[in-house]
């Protein structure tokens, strides 16, 4: 097992209790046989056919010294990653594309990370075009039914695997009660892998925090995302935790106590937040679109018995942008961080709060996720030793979410960003910045910040 040598934090388990809590019920689901098939069209000018093309070759490369494996033990494994490779090491990455899972028409669809692959490759911030300040693991081991079944319930991991059979038979599964949630033949061992990748990242940044106070940033390009999906079953397009699982395994597998969860999807978590609002351990913070889907992260709901105080949900007026988000990462996020002292940050990055995405209503710029990624990174620097690892959650537009995610990748380089030449200031509005202010001044006073 791996210690942390850099850090020790010693803190009080136990924050400060508040009267009120919320639990929400969970909506049993369903399986239904579906039939389908067919490919996806292209969205704001990505040319699917050429993408998924380009993302076929990207799996073929080879490309000694710039992707490297890993693999979930750190008891002298030799396909971590090499002491020196993590040290030189800015920014760490894996990509689980999910190719197979995937529904004709639908937003969570196959070319999301393909469409971000290609982004990093024409602005060359991937390893053939940067050495070893980018790697890209590879060859990572996938989740096992036992990791997934530490957050989710393990009749429902065994349901959904014997549920492949009748995928394979009928073309899709849809999944009645979870929000347009979908699943293929493949969905299973595509969500064991997006899992693994994850883990994987922890594993490495973890590793690289031994011998480094500045290890590298950790981002998993993965799908189905994760978030939504409760302890029960999946959930708006969610399929398993995948951050939820990364948290319990930084501590069952690293001796790691203390997690914060940072998830700033403009949908709010509620899979993160059911999974951990009883666990004193593990702080989850959202902010989202007030109102949006699921219809859960009231502001009094806080956590429950010992995890009262370890959740804060922050719920976003429509309209809410840059500026909102600025201020609620300084007078919200930083000093919660700062307060619960965790050993590892990891973030539910969505980029479905991008002014040009199609499923909701916040005005983030792709200026918006720069100054995120950026500030993220510095407040782990600050109180973990830098141990953080980002988990693609949403985003449908795939024009700005590319982008967005490239300029996320600029940051975490310590680069200048070139959100200027992509994003239009013609698209946004004046932000309602009063109910804003209102909604932080209510959600500091609940939790005594």
């Amino acid at each position: 097992m791996l210690f942390c040598l850099l850090l020790i934090y010693v803190s009080t388990k136990g924050l400060m209790s508040f009267p009120c809590s919320q639990s929400f019920s969970v909506l049993e689901v369903t399986f239904l046989l579906f039939l389908g098939s067919g490919e996806v069209s292209g969205i704001r000018g990505f040319n699917l056919r050429n993408g998924l093309s380009l993302w076929r070759k990207h799996l073929l490369k080879h490309n000694k010294g710039a992707y490297i494996c890993c693999s979930f033990s750190t008891d002298n494994d030799p396909l971590l990653p090499s002491i020196q490779q993590l040290t030189d090491a800015r920014v760490i990455y894996s990509v689980s594309a999910a190719l197979g899972h995937n529904k004709d028409s639908h937003p969570e669809c196959s070319a999301r990370v393909p469409a971000i692959v290609t982004a990093l490759e024409k602005n060359e911030l991937t390893p053939k075009f940067r050495g070893s300040e980018i790697l890209e693991l590879a060859n990572f081991k996938n989740a096992t039914i036992e990791d997934i079944a530490n957050v989710h319930e393990k009749a429902y991991v065994l349901g959904l695997e014997k549920a492949m059979g009748e995928a394979s038979d009928s073309g899709l599964i849809f999944i009645e009660g979870s929000g347009p949630t979908y699943a293929t033949s493949t969905t299973f061992q595509d969500s064991l892998i997006a899992a693994g990748a994850g883990m994987a990242l922890v594993d490495s940044v973890i590793a690289a925090s031994r011998n480094s106070l500045d290890p590298p940033t950790g981002f998993a390009l993965i799908r189905p995302p994760g978030h939504h999906a409760v302890p029960k079953g999946p959930m708006g397009f969610c399929v398993f935790g995948n951050v939820a699982i990364a948290a319990r395994h930084a501590q069952r597998a690293h001796g790691l106590t203390r997690v914060f969860i940072i998830d700033f999807d403009v949908h709010h978590g509620n899979g993160t937040n059911d999974a951990f609002s009883a666990d004193p351990d593990i702080f989850f913070l959202s902010t989202h679109q007030d109102g949006s889907y699921p219809g859960t992260g009231k502001m009094s709901d806080i956590g429950k018995g010992k995890g009262e105080g370890t959740t804060l949900n922050l719920p976003l007026p429509g309209g809410s942008g840059d500026i909102a988000m600025r201020t609620a990462f300084e007078e919200i996020i930083v000093p919660c961080v700062q307060r619960f002292k965790p050993d590892l940050i990891l973030v539910s990055a969505g980029y479905d709060a991008h002014v040009l995405d199609p499923l909701a209503n916040l005005q983030f710029t792709t200026g918006t996720y720069y100054s995120l990624a950026k500030d993220i990174k510095q407040l782990a620097k600050e109180v973990c030793g830098g141990r953080c690892v980002f988990f693609l959650e949403g985003g449908y537009n795939l024009e700005s979410l590319s982008a967005s995610v490239a300029d996320s990748f600029r940051a975490l380089l310590g680069e200048e960003s070139l959100a200027s030449e992509f994003d239009n200031p013609a698209y946004l509005y004046d932000e309602p910045m009063r109910k804003v202010r209102d909604a932080i001044e209510r959600a500091k006073s609940i939790h005594c910040l």
